[in-house]
Protein backbone atom coordinates (compact mmCIF):
# COMPACT_ATOMS: atom_id res chain seq x y z
CA UNK A 1 0.00 0.00 0.00
CA UNK A 2 1.35 3.20 -0.32
CA UNK A 3 0.82 5.48 2.62
CA UNK A 4 -2.09 8.64 2.26
CA UNK A 5 -1.01 11.91 2.38
CA UNK A 6 -3.39 13.02 5.06
CA UNK A 7 -1.27 10.37 7.29
CA UNK A 8 1.77 13.13 7.56
CA UNK A 9 -0.97 16.09 8.45
CA UNK A 10 -1.62 16.37 12.26
CA UNK A 11 -4.09 18.78 11.16
CA UNK A 12 -5.92 16.88 8.60
CA UNK A 13 -9.62 16.49 8.25
CA UNK A 14 -9.98 12.66 7.07
CA UNK A 15 -7.46 11.95 10.15
CA UNK A 16 -9.73 13.65 12.32
CA UNK A 17 -12.88 11.79 10.89
CA UNK A 18 -11.17 8.60 11.15
CA UNK A 19 -9.63 9.00 14.72
CA UNK A 20 -12.84 7.17 16.16
CA UNK A 21 -11.73 3.87 14.12
CA UNK A 22 -8.54 4.12 15.15
CA UNK A 23 -9.19 3.56 18.52
CA UNK A 24 -11.20 0.85 17.77
CA UNK A 25 -7.73 -0.92 16.31
CA UNK A 26 -5.71 0.77 18.50
CA UNK A 27 -7.28 -1.11 21.42
CA UNK A 28 -8.01 -4.49 19.63
CA UNK A 29 -3.68 -4.57 18.44
CA UNK A 30 -3.39 -3.85 22.43
CA UNK A 31 -5.31 -6.63 23.44
CA UNK A 32 -3.71 -9.36 21.02
CA UNK A 33 -0.24 -7.95 22.19
CA UNK A 34 -0.93 -8.08 26.21
CA UNK A 35 -1.41 -12.05 25.26
CA UNK A 36 1.94 -14.56 26.29
CA UNK A 37 4.11 -15.44 23.67
CA UNK A 38 5.45 -19.29 23.27
CA UNK A 39 8.48 -20.17 24.56
CA UNK A 40 10.65 -20.27 21.45
CA UNK A 41 13.43 -22.12 23.40
CA UNK A 42 16.04 -19.75 22.29
CA UNK A 43 16.14 -15.85 23.20
CA UNK A 44 14.33 -13.86 20.32
CA UNK A 45 14.96 -10.38 19.58
CA UNK A 46 12.35 -8.37 18.11
CA UNK A 47 12.98 -5.11 15.69
CA UNK A 48 9.77 -3.78 15.24
CA UNK A 49 8.33 -0.70 14.55
CA UNK A 50 5.31 1.29 15.88
CA UNK A 51 3.92 2.49 12.77
CA UNK A 52 3.62 0.90 9.44
CA UNK A 53 6.30 1.20 6.57
CA UNK A 54 9.50 3.23 6.29
CA UNK A 55 11.09 3.14 9.23
CA UNK A 56 14.19 1.34 8.45
CA UNK A 57 13.62 -1.53 10.27
CA UNK A 58 15.14 -4.05 7.91
CA UNK A 59 18.45 -2.56 8.11
CA UNK A 60 18.30 -2.33 11.41
CA UNK A 61 17.48 -6.12 11.86
CA UNK A 62 20.30 -6.79 9.21
CA UNK A 63 22.42 -4.70 11.90
CA UNK A 64 21.37 -6.87 15.20
CA UNK A 65 22.36 -10.18 12.87
CA UNK A 66 25.74 -9.11 11.98
CA UNK A 67 26.37 -7.75 15.17
CA UNK A 68 25.29 -10.72 16.63
CA UNK A 69 27.70 -12.87 14.20
CA UNK A 70 30.73 -10.86 15.04
CA UNK A 71 30.62 -11.62 18.67
CA UNK A 72 30.11 -15.28 18.14
CA UNK A 73 26.64 -15.88 18.22
CA UNK A 74 24.69 -17.96 16.02
CA UNK A 75 21.85 -16.22 14.78
CA UNK A 76 18.80 -16.90 12.19
CA UNK A 77 16.75 -14.13 11.21
CA UNK A 78 13.25 -15.03 11.38
CA UNK A 79 10.27 -13.16 9.56
CA UNK A 80 6.89 -13.33 7.57
CA UNK A 81 7.92 -13.36 4.08
CA UNK A 82 5.52 -10.49 2.99
CA UNK A 83 4.80 -10.48 -0.11
CA UNK A 84 6.05 -14.02 -0.52
CA UNK A 85 3.92 -17.30 -2.11
CA UNK A 86 5.47 -19.82 0.66
CA UNK A 87 3.83 -20.06 3.93
CA UNK A 88 7.10 -22.07 5.80
CA UNK A 89 8.74 -22.63 8.28
CA UNK A 90 11.29 -22.56 5.27
CA UNK A 91 14.79 -21.69 5.22
CA UNK A 92 15.71 -19.58 2.54
CA UNK A 93 17.86 -21.32 -0.19
CA UNK A 94 20.53 -19.60 -2.58
CA UNK A 95 18.03 -20.54 -5.09
CA UNK A 96 14.70 -18.78 -3.92
CA UNK A 97 12.84 -15.87 -5.35
CA UNK A 98 10.99 -12.73 -3.89
CA UNK A 99 7.82 -14.41 -5.38
CA UNK A 100 8.10 -17.30 -3.18
CA UNK A 101 9.99 -15.51 -0.09
CA UNK A 102 9.30 -11.98 -0.32
CA UNK A 103 11.79 -9.39 -1.07
CA UNK A 104 13.13 -8.86 2.54
CA UNK A 105 14.15 -12.85 3.60
CA UNK A 106 16.79 -11.88 0.16
CA UNK A 107 18.15 -9.47 1.82
CA UNK A 108 18.86 -11.23 5.13
CA UNK A 109 19.71 -14.42 3.52
CA UNK A 110 22.41 -12.58 1.38
CA UNK A 111 24.09 -12.41 5.69
CA UNK A 112 23.22 -15.42 6.95
CA UNK A 113 20.78 -18.32 7.89
CA UNK A 114 17.02 -16.90 7.65
CA UNK A 115 13.82 -18.39 7.84
CA UNK A 116 10.30 -17.48 6.54
CA UNK A 117 7.32 -18.73 8.25
CA UNK A 118 3.93 -17.03 8.71
CA UNK A 119 3.37 -19.33 11.60
CA UNK A 120 6.03 -17.62 13.64
CA UNK A 121 6.10 -20.25 16.17
CA UNK A 122 6.64 -22.75 13.99
CA UNK A 123 9.35 -20.90 12.18
CA UNK A 124 11.28 -20.50 15.91
CA UNK A 125 11.60 -24.31 15.93
CA UNK A 126 12.99 -24.78 13.08
CA UNK A 127 15.35 -21.97 14.01
CA UNK A 128 16.30 -23.43 17.11
CA UNK A 129 17.09 -27.13 15.02
CA UNK A 130 18.97 -25.50 12.90
CA UNK A 131 21.59 -24.35 15.02
CA UNK A 132 20.52 -21.10 16.21
CA UNK A 133 21.31 -19.60 19.81
CA UNK A 134 19.48 -16.76 19.19
CA UNK A 135 16.59 -15.38 16.63
CA UNK A 136 16.28 -11.97 15.28
CA UNK A 137 12.83 -11.49 14.45
CA UNK A 138 12.35 -8.68 11.44
CA UNK A 139 8.77 -7.41 12.74
CA UNK A 140 6.12 -9.21 14.70
CA UNK A 141 6.37 -6.42 17.83
CA UNK A 142 2.66 -6.63 17.78
CA UNK A 143 1.97 -10.54 17.31
CA UNK A 144 1.94 -12.28 20.53
CA UNK A 145 3.02 -15.58 19.09
CA UNK A 146 6.80 -15.58 20.35
CA UNK A 147 7.80 -14.42 23.66
CA UNK A 148 10.10 -11.86 23.36
CA UNK A 149 13.54 -11.28 24.84
CA UNK A 150 14.37 -8.11 23.65
CA UNK A 151 12.35 -5.93 21.66
CA UNK A 152 14.15 -2.64 19.51
CA UNK A 153 11.46 -0.09 18.30
CA UNK A 154 12.62 1.38 15.21
CA UNK A 155 11.40 5.39 14.18
CA UNK A 156 12.53 7.59 10.74
CA UNK A 157 14.08 10.50 12.36
CA UNK A 158 11.91 13.07 10.10
CA UNK A 159 8.65 11.41 9.58
CA UNK A 160 8.37 10.03 13.63
CA UNK A 161 4.37 9.09 14.03
CA UNK A 162 3.25 10.86 10.96
CA UNK A 163 0.00 12.47 12.16
CA UNK A 164 0.39 10.74 15.55
CA UNK A 165 -2.67 8.79 15.08
CA UNK A 166 -3.63 4.69 14.86
CA UNK A 167 -4.59 2.82 11.63
CA UNK A 168 -7.12 4.18 9.07
CA UNK A 169 -6.67 7.59 10.68
CA UNK A 170 -2.80 7.49 11.06
CA UNK A 171 -0.07 5.01 10.41
CA UNK A 172 0.44 4.14 13.98
CA UNK A 173 -0.40 0.30 14.70
CA UNK A 174 -1.45 1.13 18.33
CA UNK A 175 -0.95 4.17 20.29
CA UNK A 176 2.29 4.76 21.08
CA UNK A 177 3.51 5.27 24.94
CA UNK A 178 1.63 1.28 25.31
CA UNK A 179 3.90 -0.18 22.72
CA UNK A 180 6.95 1.42 23.96
CA UNK A 181 6.96 0.52 27.32
CA UNK A 182 6.50 -3.33 25.70
CA UNK A 183 10.11 -2.33 24.07
CA UNK A 184 13.44 -1.97 25.86
CA UNK A 185 14.73 0.54 23.44
CA UNK A 186 13.65 2.98 20.03
CA UNK A 187 16.22 3.27 18.04
CA UNK A 188 16.06 6.35 15.95
CA UNK A 189 16.91 6.25 12.14
CA UNK A 190 18.21 9.69 11.10
CA UNK A 191 17.95 13.43 12.19
CA UNK A 192 14.89 15.69 12.29
CA UNK A 193 13.09 17.30 14.85
CA UNK A 194 10.20 14.64 15.08
CA UNK A 195 12.49 11.76 16.41
CA UNK A 196 13.97 13.96 18.91
CA UNK A 197 10.88 14.35 20.05
CA UNK A 198 10.04 10.55 20.45
CA UNK A 199 13.99 10.39 21.96
CA UNK A 200 13.21 12.66 24.49
CA UNK A 201 9.91 10.75 25.38
CA UNK A 202 11.53 7.05 25.54
CA UNK A 203 14.47 8.46 27.58
CA UNK A 204 11.99 10.27 29.84
CA UNK A 205 10.19 6.70 30.15
CA UNK A 206 13.48 4.52 30.92
CA UNK A 207 14.10 3.44 27.79
CA UNK A 208 17.14 2.90 26.27
CA UNK A 209 17.84 5.36 22.88
CA UNK A 210 19.89 4.42 20.09
CA UNK A 211 20.54 7.20 16.99
CA UNK A 212 21.07 5.61 13.29
CA UNK A 213 21.60 6.51 9.93
CA UNK A 214 21.48 4.82 6.88
CA UNK A 215 24.94 4.83 4.69
CA UNK A 216 25.44 4.60 1.22
CA UNK A 217 28.37 2.29 -0.10
CA UNK A 218 31.51 4.52 -0.52
CA UNK A 219 32.18 3.50 -3.94
CA UNK A 220 28.28 4.07 -5.05
CA UNK A 221 28.41 7.50 -2.76
CA UNK A 222 31.02 8.31 -5.25
CA UNK A 223 29.52 7.50 -8.32
CA UNK A 224 26.41 9.74 -7.24
CA UNK A 225 28.09 12.63 -6.42
CA UNK A 226 26.71 15.06 -8.39
CA UNK A 227 24.56 13.21 -10.79
CA UNK A 228 20.84 13.64 -11.80
CA UNK A 229 19.51 10.16 -11.75
CA UNK A 230 16.06 8.29 -12.04
CA UNK A 231 15.41 6.75 -9.40
CA UNK A 232 12.62 4.02 -8.45
CA UNK A 233 11.69 1.98 -5.70
CA UNK A 234 8.67 0.07 -3.99
CA UNK A 235 9.40 0.91 -0.27
CA UNK A 236 7.61 2.45 3.00
CA UNK A 237 8.25 5.40 2.36
CA UNK A 238 9.76 6.40 -1.16
CA UNK A 239 10.81 9.87 -0.24
CA UNK A 240 13.71 8.14 2.03
CA UNK A 241 15.43 6.50 -1.06
CA UNK A 242 15.27 10.19 -2.56
CA UNK A 243 16.63 11.68 0.54
CA UNK A 244 19.35 9.06 0.91
CA UNK A 245 20.25 9.71 -2.88
CA UNK A 246 20.92 13.31 -1.86
CA UNK A 247 22.61 13.13 1.16
CA UNK A 248 24.81 10.63 -0.48
CA UNK A 249 25.79 13.29 -2.95
CA UNK A 250 23.41 12.97 -5.70
CA UNK A 251 22.51 16.23 -7.56
CA UNK A 252 18.72 15.60 -8.28
CA UNK A 253 16.81 12.30 -7.78
CA UNK A 254 13.89 12.44 -10.03
CA UNK A 255 11.31 9.89 -7.92
CA UNK A 256 8.97 7.34 -9.72
CA UNK A 257 7.71 5.53 -6.77
CA UNK A 258 5.75 2.50 -6.29
CA UNK A 259 3.80 0.63 -3.55
CA UNK A 260 5.77 -1.27 -0.89
CA UNK A 261 6.77 -4.61 -1.81
CA UNK A 262 5.90 -3.96 -5.70
CA UNK A 263 5.48 -6.99 -7.76
CA UNK A 264 7.19 -5.67 -11.19
CA UNK A 265 6.13 -6.40 -13.87
CA UNK A 266 7.09 -5.78 -17.94
CA UNK A 267 5.17 -2.35 -18.44
CA UNK A 268 6.62 -1.37 -15.12
CA UNK A 269 10.29 -2.57 -16.71
CA UNK A 270 9.63 -1.17 -20.60
CA UNK A 271 8.11 2.35 -18.81
CA UNK A 272 11.42 3.05 -16.86
CA UNK A 273 13.36 2.13 -19.69
CA UNK A 274 12.08 4.48 -21.98
CA UNK A 275 12.00 7.06 -19.42
CA UNK A 276 15.52 6.57 -18.85
CA UNK A 277 16.44 6.69 -22.75
CA UNK A 278 14.30 10.01 -22.98
CA UNK A 279 16.42 12.05 -20.08
CA UNK A 280 19.52 10.21 -20.58
CA UNK A 281 19.13 9.74 -16.80
CA UNK A 282 20.90 6.70 -14.77
CA UNK A 283 17.95 4.63 -13.05
CA UNK A 284 19.05 3.40 -9.72
CA UNK A 285 17.40 1.79 -7.42
CA UNK A 286 17.08 0.30 -3.75
CA UNK A 287 18.39 -3.42 -2.74
CA UNK A 288 15.05 -4.42 -1.79
CA UNK A 289 13.69 -3.79 -5.51
CA UNK A 290 16.60 -5.27 -7.34
CA UNK A 291 16.08 -8.82 -6.38
CA UNK A 292 12.55 -8.60 -7.99
CA UNK A 293 14.46 -7.46 -11.14
CA UNK A 294 14.34 -11.20 -12.80
CA UNK A 295 12.03 -13.46 -14.73
CA UNK A 296 11.67 -11.88 -17.73
CA UNK A 297 13.80 -10.06 -20.56
CA UNK A 298 12.09 -6.68 -19.53
CA UNK A 299 13.30 -7.17 -16.29
CA UNK A 300 16.57 -8.51 -17.16
CA UNK A 301 17.46 -5.41 -18.95
CA UNK A 302 16.02 -3.15 -16.66
CA UNK A 303 17.91 -4.53 -14.06
CA UNK A 304 21.41 -4.81 -16.03
CA UNK A 305 20.73 -0.76 -16.19
CA UNK A 306 19.85 -0.01 -13.30
CA UNK A 307 22.59 0.76 -10.31
CA UNK A 308 21.43 -0.49 -7.00
CA UNK A 309 21.73 1.96 -3.81
CA UNK A 310 23.15 -0.60 -1.22
CA UNK A 311 22.49 1.57 2.28
CA UNK A 312 23.74 -0.11 5.82
CA UNK A 313 22.53 1.26 8.94
CA UNK A 314 25.04 2.85 11.30
CA UNK A 315 24.58 3.36 15.04
CA UNK A 316 26.30 6.18 16.79
CA UNK A 317 26.98 4.03 20.02
CA UNK A 318 27.65 0.39 18.91
CA UNK A 319 28.92 -0.63 22.46
CA UNK A 320 25.35 0.75 24.02
CA UNK A 321 24.16 -1.79 21.03
CA UNK A 322 26.41 -4.47 22.09
CA UNK A 323 25.53 -3.99 25.63
CA UNK A 324 22.19 -4.55 24.90
CA UNK A 325 22.72 -7.52 22.71
CA UNK A 326 25.48 -9.17 25.40
CA UNK A 327 22.55 -9.26 27.90
CA UNK A 328 20.22 -11.33 25.60
CA UNK A 329 21.64 -14.65 26.94
CA UNK A 330 18.68 -16.89 27.96
CA UNK A 331 15.30 -18.22 26.84
CA UNK A 332 12.50 -15.60 27.73
CA UNK A 333 10.34 -16.36 31.05
CA UNK A 334 6.51 -17.04 30.06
Amino acid sequence: MRAPAFWSDPDGLAGRLLAPLGWAVGAVTLARMAKPGADAGIPVICIGNPTVGGSGKTPIARLVASRLRASGRSPVVLLRGYGGSLAGPVLVGSDATAAEVGDEALLHAGGGPTIVARDRLAGARLAAVSGADVIVMDDGFQNPALAKTLSLLVVDGAHGLGNGLVLPAGPLRAPFAPQLARAEALVVVGAGRAGDGLAAAAAAAGRAVLRASLRVDPAISQWLDGRDVLAFCGIGRPAKFAETLGQAGARNAVLRPFADHHAYGDADADRLLAEAGRTGLPLVTTEKDAVKLKGSPALDALAAAATVVPVRAVIDDEAALDRLLAGVRRPPDV
